[in-house]
């Protein structure tokens, strides 16, 4: 049997005090490595799910306010270090979301490269010539702007719009956000997301966030209708007549 007098009792006391110290030190560090994210990390993004029932009507304005024009993104979003994350296509081919917090230095000096070559899914494209100025009822529409972050040829941010709704709807917002990156110096947090119904590969409109870190210059949510006026098209194939 052994026996401890309480110099020894103390010392073991204090043992096993460090030992617990040690082992709750260890555990916060294990925790602290899968529950939080670095500040330079972005955080992980879904597409904005939009029901078919909550789908704004065309009453012909290019675009409408959509969730009172509030964007979806959380506090935690508001990144500092700038990131782009494309979603990845679904099983019929088709983009699901681009998701990106722009700064400057993101913006391209260079011109576009030819996307010819691209055919986003239901790219049945046709010539009006009488209807749409540049002719072609498609074009192959970045969901973030080349002119933002510069990506291009990219299939998971590149779907079948309209020319109406690359130039009427989405073109003023993209502007809008680029100037004012450009003009302060500051960041946008910036998601498009296209809205497909059922499995139509041509996307009934995209929905568009932006919002300014530094400031509330930028703030909007806004669906942009993927219609010509004068064309009608299946959504379900991309063809199209005229209506």
């Amino acid at each position: 049997m052994t026996y401890y007098n309480d110099g020894m009792k103390k010392r073991y006391k204090n043992k096993l005090y460090n030992i617990l110290a040690l082992l709750i030190l260890a555990g916060c560090l294990i925790y602290g490595l899968f529950y939080f994210q670095s500040d330079t990390e972005p955080p992980s993004s879904e597409a904005v799910i939009i029901k078919e029932e909550e789908l704004p009507e065309y009453t012909g304005d290019p675009s409408v306010a959509f969730h009172d024009n509030i964007p979806f993104f959380s506090k935690e979003e508001l990144f500092r270090e700038s990131f782009e994350e494309y979603g990845e296509r679904d099983g019929l081919g088709r983009c699901t979301y681009a998701y990106a917090l722009i700064d400057a230095d993101m913006m391209p000096d260079d011109e576009r490269e030819s996307l010819l070559d691209i055919y986003p899914t239901g790219f049945q494209n046709r010539e009006y010539p009488d209807l749409i100025e540049d002719g072609f009822l498609y074009n192959r529409c970045h969901l973030i702007a080349f002119e933002l972050t510069g990506e291009n040829v990219n299939m998971n941010n590149l779907v079948t719009g309209t020319r109406y709704m690359n130039i009427e709807g989405m073109l003023p917002y993209e502007n809008k956000c680029a100037s004012y990156i450009r003009r302060t110096g500051n960041h946008v947090l910036y998601r498009v997301t296209p809205v497909f119904i059922h499995s139509e590969l041509v996307c009934r409109g995209v929905l568009i966030e932006a919002e300014s870190v530094e400031d509330d210059e930028i703030r909007f949510c806004v669906f942009c209708f993927n219609v010509q006026p004068g064309i009608k098209i299946d959504y379900q194939t991309g063809q199209n007549k005229r209506d």
